[in-house]
């Protein structure tokens, strides 16, 4: 792990949220919702458009399967690249997706991950993040994720207050600019939004139209 002035101001701020929540609790409760939504998708779906721009829903669950086992293998210190490669979906990409999924919940729930060093290649090999940004990074990535899913099946997605919370917190401290703007960057420019739901309020922040497909 570098010292802390080797690493940007936002991402040192995750640290703060880390210290006040258990983003390891609120990353399992988002990663359960995520495993619910996509329980609900048929073969038929995955064709479909979504939220993240030029990725159908195949391509999106592909890319979270690849993330869970990415981020599980960074909590335990393997910085390989290779094991944030993209996997097929298997017969069923429901259950390709819930074993991912309970594959970064389980390790993300052992002793200490918040206090580990995480290497985390796709970010950046410069320097390894501590696990509690790593864990915000990969909790507002679900929040986000999940309302992309919802919006493509055509249903409704909602957490508790506290969860949204701190998932606010965090979105607010995703660096913006022109890193936004840069081929695979993970959320795209802000946009300009106004209205009474934090959730819709976070996925505008980053980069999502609360009325999409609109």
């Amino acid at each position: 792990m570098t010292t802390d002035s080797s690493t940007p101001a936002e991402l040192r701020t995750l640290d703060a949220v880390g210290a006040d929540v258990d983003l390891v609790a609120l990353d399992a409760k988002a990663v359960r919702t995520s495993i619910e939504l996509v329980s609900h998708v048929t073969a038929t779906d995955l064709a479909k458009p979504t939220p993240c721009a030029d990725w159908t829903l195949h391509g999106l669950l592909t890319h979270m399967i690849a993330q869970h086992y990415g981020f599980a293998a960074a909590a335990r210190g393997e910085g390989d690249p290779a094991l944030w490669k993209l996997r097929r979906l298997g017969a069923d990409p429901a259950e390709s997706y819930r074993a991912a999924a309970e594959h970064v919940i389980a390790a993300f729930a052992e002793d200490g991950v918040p206090e580990r060093s995480f290497p985390l290649p796709e970010f950046t090999t410069a320097f390894e993040f501590s696990g509690a940004q790593a864990v915000g990074f990969h909790f507002i990535d679900y929040v986000v994720h999940s309302w992309d899913i919802a919006r493509t099946l055509g249903r409704t997605v909602s957490f508790d207050d506290d969860l949204l919370a701190a998932a606010l917190v965090v979105a607010e401290v995703v660096p913006g600019g022109k890193a936004r703007l840069a081929p695979g960057a993970a959320f795209g420019p802000e946009i300009t939004w106004s209205g009474d739901s934090t959730l819709d309020d976070i996925v505008a922040m980053l980069g999502r139209s609360p009325n999409w497909p609109n």
